[in-house]
């Protein structure tokens, strides 16, 4: 359970003179897809039917990550008067939705669902991160910081219940890198290209449609700028002991050079696009 709520928060240290317009479009982004896990837990609930244990926790999961939108749909709507969270919700809502009839993973087996939440988990640990460390806000930096703790404690929960799976369910290591890096290469989805259009776009320009433009890459345009050295290491390491690799040594230095690299060469591009 989250040591923290709402009222935790220290918000009347907001200030709104070091609000950040770029970092701004991205808390309205994550906002909708942290609030929006309800879909994920019908989902998982879904995949593990029968697993009383792993159900029980995901329903707490769910309930921190609207826990994590509320409180960033709250900062945003502190940094922008105009912004209503509730109204982006429910576009957001209305325009994205998830095939939640399957009792099946979309991954191939339980084990390997457990191996693309943990990937998730990575991102959202790291991503926050990185928010925390960009932002000049004290408020923002502060929700930041929690919600990063909260999801690095979801990559070990998961990790925990993977390994019940793994004992009867054994991945080679090849299924396990095809499954982390299939989900990995999904972050730029339509889930957030949705999120930004829903959160940055809709209430200003309501005749707006989704379809015209790549808003996935405004999005990320945005938020890889965020990212340092040390957050891209973080990263490598966790997805490494998610598919039981050695996380230091050589194969680890070349993976994390590689993708901050990568991460370089794709903020560049995405600046001069976007």
């Amino acid at each position: 359970m989250s040591s923290w709520s709402l009222d935790t928060i220290c918000w009347h240290k907001f200030n709104a003179e070091a609000v950040d317009t770029a970092l701004l479009a991205v808390v309205k982004t994550a906002a909708l897809v942290e609030a929006n896990a309800a879909d994920y837990v019908t989902y998982l609930s879904n995949v593990f039917e029968g697993d009383d244990a792993f159900i029980e926790a995901a329903q707490q999961w769910g309930v921190e990550e609207r826990q994590h939108g509320d409180a960033l749909g709250r900062w945003a709507e502190l940094a922008d008067p105009t912004f209503s969270f509730a109204r982006a919700l429910a576009d957001f809502r209305a325009g994205y939705k998830l095939d939640l009839a399957t009792h099946l993973s979309i991954r191939g087996s339980q084990a390997a669902e457990l191996i693309a939440r943990q990937v998730v988990e990575t991102g959202t640990s790291s991503f926050y991160s990185a928010m925390r460390d960009a932002s000049a806000e004290p408020v923002l930096k502060e929700i930041a910081g929690r919600i990063a703790a909260d999801e690095f404690h979801h990559y070990k929960l998961f990790a925990k219940h993977f390994g019940r799976y793994q004992a009867n369910d054994r991945i080679s290591l090849w299924a396990k890198l095809k499954v982390a890096a299939t989900r990995f290469n999904e972050a730029e989805d339509d889930e957030l290209g949705y999120a930004y259009f829903a959160a940055n776009v809709l209430h200003s320009h309501p005749t707006a449609v989704f379809a015209d433009r790549n808003y996935g890459k405004d999005y990320w345009a945005r938020a890889i700028s965020l990212y340092r050295r040390a957050h891209i290491d973080s990263a490598v390491r966790m997805i490494f002991r998610t598919v039981e690799l050695k996380a230091s040594g050589r194969l680890f230095r070349v993976a994390s050079t590689s993708l901050w690299w990568l991460t370089r060469v794709q903020a560049s591009r995405l600046a001069q696009r976007y």
